[in-house]
């Protein structure tokens, strides 16, 4: 084996190779090209995102296979940062990264020197060099956390303020506009046993208001949009989607924009996102999906390339879609065509009832497999937790504290619960219950709370719109 120092190299054998960071840090990994940018959201895999082609996130074992990556990648970063965010890396000890192959051969170690007032630490990258791959040691870091490994990496991240989603969606074609990815935050009150920690959170933005005429109609001719569509949907099983105008419209307006600043990107330089589009033409959605798209010339190609990639493929498919809007827009500075659909479902009271039955199943069933017993709904936490997920929709923030101040211990008393203890945790930008709790349960400090033995009661929160689609709350009682 290998003992890594700085700067130190050595080529990788054929075939994928793990890398593990032992102790109490957070794994995540940076996937760029030769620019040394990520394409967009889906070049970077973190607990919250722990999947992309060529590299996949277990707790704090990261797998790359570079015969997987991505087209254009050439690089992987492995970073590191402390799993509690009240943690200073000073205070850990210095993190080792080991490296094996597929078959569990220790390849390497590298220990880098006991970082100071660093909070995130590049550790290694795997580069390509020629028709091969290798390892280098690094060590560097950054006083200034994701916000400077961010600005280096093609991420734009403000730390201070709400999550600027952007780049592409699910299946989009990525453009090297900057990309802010699903974000989580954990949080207990004040109660026994509670520790302090922050984390933005959004309510849903205003009630629709439904267009003139009553029910919106389909424009009268979609280039055989619908018919590919709904044949795909149906060989995957899926029910067909119908056609909205006001999906169709946001996806105009949309199209529009990033054809005027030639980008693709979720938020465009109005400061709008697609999902806001979608809520201020007057559809409230439960599940969302977009694809932005420059390049097809008609709607059949368009389907087409969707069809082409995973991703994408996964949501023109999905069975939870009900509706959909298409437009595309040529112009702008590079005279492409750009392309948006957004498909979603409307926003029910029994889909959000649903929606939240099932995330307190697959909440209850990590602590069963913890031996812990489950957590009973409450209407009161509900409340609080449905409150706090659309105000962070409503008043642009993504934070465990309100613009007035307000904590979770705080909604929880206004909403009339009277327990010891309160605990929160937020998400943004997920899709599914399941992708939601995964998210949770692969970071250290929401996974605690979801398994902390004093909780006895639980109330979900799920808005849809802002910057970042779809907005959680857990909100735990004991």
């Amino acid at each position: 084996m290998n003992e890594l120092v700085p700067g130190g190299n050595l080529p990788l054998p054929g075939g994928p190779v793990q890398v593990r960071v032992p102790g109490g840090f957070d794994v995540s990994a940076l996937i760029t090209g030769d620019g040394g940018k990520v394409g967009g959201d889906g070049d970077f895999v973190f607990y919250n995102q722990p999947e992309a082609p060529g590299a996949r996130l277990r707790g704090d074992t990261l797998t790359v296979d570079p015969r997987a990556l991505r087209t254009g990648a050439t690089r992987v970063t492995v970073a590191v940062s402390a799993a509690d965010p009240d943690t200073e890396l000073s205070a850990l000890p210095s993190p080792t990264l080991r490296v094996t192959d597929a078959d569990g051969r220790a390849l390497a170690r590298f220990t880098p020197p006991r970082p100071g007032r660093e909070t995130v630490l590049l550790l290694a990258e795997f580069y390509r060099r020629g028709e091969g791959w290798k390892l280098r040691a690094l060590g560097q870091g950054y006083a200034d956390g994701l916000a400077g490994l961010a600005r280096d990496f093609g991420v734009d991240v403000d730390d201070e303020t709400p999550p600027a989603v952007a780049a592409t969606g699910p299946g989009a074609v990525p453009a090297v506009s900057p990309a802010v990815l699903p974000r989580v935050g954990d949080r207990l009150g004040d109660g026994p046993g509670s520790r302090p920690d922050s984390g933005p959170v959004a309510p849903p933005g205003a009630r629709p208001v439904p267009p003139p005429g009553g029910r919106p109609v389909p424009p009268p001719e979609d280039g055989g949009f619908l018919l590919e569509v709904n044949s795909a949907r149906a060989a995957a099983g899926s029910p067909p989607v119908s056609l909205d105008a006001r999906l169709a419209g946001a996806a105009r307006a949309h199209a529009s924009a990033m054809a005027a600043a030639g980008t693709l990107s979720v938020q465009t330089r109005d400061g709008i996102s697609v999902y806001q589009r979608a809520l201020g033409a007057g559809y409230a959605y439960l599940t969302v999906g977009e694809h932005l798209v420059s390049g097809p010339r008609t709607p059949d190609e368009f389907v087409a390339y969707c069809l082409r990639t995973e991703g994408a493929r996964r949501t023109l498919r999905d069975p939870a879609h009900t509706h959909v809007g298409l437009a595309h827009v040529t112009g702008g500075p590079s005279g492409d065509t750009y392309w948006t659909a957004l498909w979603a479902s409307p926003l029910t009271a029994a889909g959000l009832a649903r929606t939240a039955a099932e995330v307190v199943a697959l909440t209850n069933r990590e602590r069963a497999a913890a031996g812990l017993r489950p957590l009973a709904p409450d209407p009161l936490l509900t409340a609080a937790a449905q409150a706090h997920s659309a105000d962070m929709v409503a008043r642009d923030f993504y934070s465990h504290t309100s613009p007035d101040g307000g904590g979770p211990r705080d909604r929880a008393v206004a909403a009339g619960v009277a327990r010891g203890t309160i605990g929160e945790n937020i998400a943004c930008g997920q899709r599914s219950p399941a992708a939601v709790v995964e998210g949770w349960m692969n970071s250290p400090g929401h996974r605690a709370n979801i398994l902390k033995a004093e909780f006895t009661h639980i109330g979900i929160g799920l808005a849809g719109g802002g910057r970042a689609g779809t907005y959680w709350t857990q909100l735990f009682g004991g």
